[in-house]
């Protein structure tokens, strides 16, 4: 029940990773996409990710306290999976499910408090989204997995959890910005080319889709193999 711009806690750590993802952002405009033939899968791409690659570590240990140094053997992993392949130039939501899975270690190492949760999906997520749709326009990702006509999206899923729960008893706006992209990204009738999102726009209220996309998520990413044998498992995340 609350949209993204409603003021909200923000903390130093909170800032930091907003901070971080801004960056990122940066350098994509500091890496423009070559011209190149093929509609998908821009090399440039691989210049933008080794950068990241190169500079993961270094942006953890600016926020991590000196006793959980140690833990970025655990948590870089997830953060440079969270935004694509670079061999496969690919995005998909076994990569969200990384970024979600480096929130959570943080939040079990107590880095991110339950003070800062509203600003973890308002402030960090909304701008981690922000980045993957450049990305995904710059550089031409390629879908990972995607179900094709029969998914929600071809990258994202967690947006859907998330934008659903800020329309109960509430009406902005995540969701809507997800269906707004598709829309400008896809032609045709939305029926066809997005029918699974067309059914749930008739379901009864945004407590019913709400839940309705948790459990599609466990079914559909969480539990999925193809996706879960790329994701890395360790004292966080046993």
């Amino acid at each position: 029940g609350r949209k993204i711009s409603d003021p909200c806690h923000e903390s130093a750590t909170v800032s930091n990773i907003v901070s971080i993802i801004e960056n990122l952002s940066l350098w994509v405009d500091q890496i423009p996409p070559v011209q190149q033939s093929s509609r998908y899968g821009n090399i440039s791409y691989r210049t933008w990710h080794e950068r990241l690659t190169e500079n993961a570590e270094s942006f953890m240990l600016q926020f991590l306290p000196e006793d959980l140094k140690p833990s970025t053997i655990e948590i870089v992993p997830y953060f440079t999976d969270s935004f694509g392949n670079s061999s496969r130039i690919d995005y998909g939501t076994g990569h969200e499910t990384n970024f979600a899975a480096w929130l959570y270690c943080l939040a079990r190492m107590g880095i991110i408090k339950e003070e800062d949760y509203q600003a973890v999906v308002a402030r960090v997520f909304v701008k981690y989204l922000d980045l993957m749709r450049k990305l995904q326009l710059v550089y031409c990702l390629e879908p990972a997995g995607s179900h094709g006509v029969w998914g929600l999206d071809d990258y994202h899923f967690l947006p859907f959890i998330f934008g659903s729960s800020q329309l109960i008893d509430h009406n902005e706006y995540m969701y809507l910005s997800c269906i707004g992209f598709i829309k400008k990204v896809k032609k045709g009738p939305f029926a066809e080319h997005s029918p699974l999102l067309d059914d749930i726009s008739a379901v009864p209220n945004w407590k019913k889709v709400n839940s309705g996309m948790l459990k599609m998520y466990k079914a559909e990413v969480l539990e999925k193999v193809p996706i879960m044998q790329h994701f890395l498992f360790g004292w966080l995340i046993k």
